[in-house]
């Protein structure tokens, strides 16, 4: 607990202070309701403050050697293996992740910050050639200042430090806006982290505040030039437009509805193992999540009687809990959305083959098959443990349905012939697709990022850097230039 009220606060210019709203933020354990923090909202004086700090204390950082920019890096890669049991804690606690996604999120995280650090030290300009005679062209990739993320609550301290750490490796200042589910492992514990490494004051500010709040303040501000977004399209279309208004650059990774699909070769056992891994790690809410199981009719019983056996032996409970499978979904509400929408499928004719209950904010598994063709579950984003199996003739009608949806995260593919799999996925619409593998996959030199409503912009490897970083060229005559007039 003692953790939580040391990172639960407003962390602005290297100084943690109460923020000046007239209210408050409540972080609560999603498992047993446990009050894990009160933290008062800042005000859209406190987002001017951060963002002034954030410009003062990029100026000197851009100008710092890469090499002391790695060291620094470094240390907080040092610093997460000093913490690694308190990060994992509050990753179960304020989450309500089980300790295996935890321990994952932690780890997967130190893969980004390992390649931020390797990023510190790549070449940064190139000499081009010119058509004219004694002339050089120079393209030099300059950090673009400030940047602001907004960090979803599912990953936070993973899809956080996707940012932060390409960010400062690059030369740049954040301003982080963490989920208000998750303020202390998307915000208070990534400056606490960076505290501890000696990153210069002002580099890195974290606001907990709201919309209520503050408005389009943490968008609209004129210091950021990139807004690095992650969560539903409803929320990134509204980032997106305000930014655009703004000519600030953003990067927004959204919502999915990705379609795991079973080809009539494909390995069955092995299939139904990516499958409930892609439908049901940390309760389905996953924005790369399978929500859509597509079987070929050839294998459909078979992999059904498989699939729903795992499924229904799954444990729901306390994420402490080593043996449990299923924690909480995150608050009351998601809760009561995932049981109307379950409802809402067996009214439109759908059948339940496993039927989860729900108990506060535990939601059991559920697989449902036999949704009408048109329904709008079958095209909407599902973010808890409700699979939907859906039954194809062909690869055509596979192709066909795995694109019937406004979404284009992520996918996989299951068959005997790899080659066929790249087949299948070149004809989906997806920012990522995978052959005989689970949908949720993440790898720090892989460009991340969504087709259609899932997204604008890509993240990881050269990616991020291009979404950092801006392109200024110079050129430099050494003879002389003949001008017409």
């Amino acid at each position: 607990m003692s953790f939580f009220y040391e990172l639960a606060d407003q962390y602005i210019d290297g100084e943690w202070r109460t923020g000046t709203g007239s209210w408050d933020i409540i972080d609560f354990n999603p498992y047993n309701g446990e009050k894990l923090a009160a933290i008062t909202i800042a005000t859209a004086h406190e987002v001017d403050l951060a963002y002034r700090a954030a410009e003062r204390a990029q100026r000197s950082w851009a100008t710092t050697g890469p090499y002391e920019r790695r060291r620094v890096l470094e240390r907080a890669l040092d610093v997460i293996g000093k913490l690694r049991d308190e990060i994992v804690e509050a990753i179960v606690d304020e989450l309500g992740g089980t300790r295996l996604k935890a321990e994952y999120e932690v780890r997967v995280a130190e893969e980004f910050l390992r390649d931020a650090i390797h990023r510190t030290l790549r070449p940064r300009a190139r000499i081009l050639p010119s058509p004219a005679d004694g002339k050089e062209n120079r393209l030099y990739c300059e950090p673009v200042g400030v940047i602001g993320v907004i960090s979803p609550f599912n990953f936070p301290f993973l899809v956080t430090m996707k940012s932060v750490a390409p960010a400062l490796a690059l030369g740049n200042a954040v301003v982080i806006k963490p989920n208000q589910n998750a303020p202390v492992v998307g915000g208070g514990l990534i400056a606490r982290i960076f505290e501890d490494a000696g990153l210069p004051a002002g580099l890195l500010n974290v606001l907990i505040t709201d919309v209520a709040e503050i408005g389009n303040a943490f968008i609209e501000h004129p210091v950021p030039k990139v807004i690095s977004f992650a969560g539903t399209d409803r929320v990134g279309r509204q980032v997106g437009a305000i930014a655009a208004g703004h000519f600030k650059r953003t990067i927004l990774e959204l919502s999915g509805n990705s379609a795991l699909v079973v080809l009539d070769d494909a390995d069955v056992d092995y299939a139904v193992d990516a499958a409930v891994f892609s439908r049901f790690v940390y309760q389905g809410q996953v924005c790369m999540a399978a929500n859509r199981i597509l079987v070929d009719r050839g294998v459909e019983r078979e992999f059904t009687e498989k699939f729903t056996a795992r499924v229904a032996a799954l444990r729901t409970g306390d994420p402490r809990d080593p043996e449990t499978h299923i924690g909480p979904v995150i608050n009351t509400f998601q809760a009561d959305a995932l049981t109307a929408l379950v409802d809402q499928a067996l009214a439109e004719g759908a059948t339940a083959l496993v039927r989860g209950g729900t108990r506060g904010n535990l939601v059991e598994p559920t697989v449902l098959t036999g949704l009408p063709e048109g329904s709008p579950l079958l095209s909407q984003e599902i973010f808890g443990p409700v699979a939907l199996l859906v039954p194809f003739d062909g690869e055509d009608d596979a192709v066909r349905i795995a694109n019937d949806t406004p979404y284009g995260l992520s996918g996989a593919v299951h068959t005997r012939s790899a080659e066929r799999g790249v087949r299948f996925a070149q004809r989906v619409v997806s920012g990522m697709f995978h052959v005989n593998d689970s949908t949720v996959q993440d790898d720090p030199l892989v460009a991340f990022g969504g087709e259609k409503s899932s997204g604008i912009g890509r993240l990881n490897g050269e990616a991020t850097v291009r979404a950092f970083t801006t392109e200024t060229w110079m050129s430099i005559q050494y003879g002389r230039s003949a001008f017409p007039f």
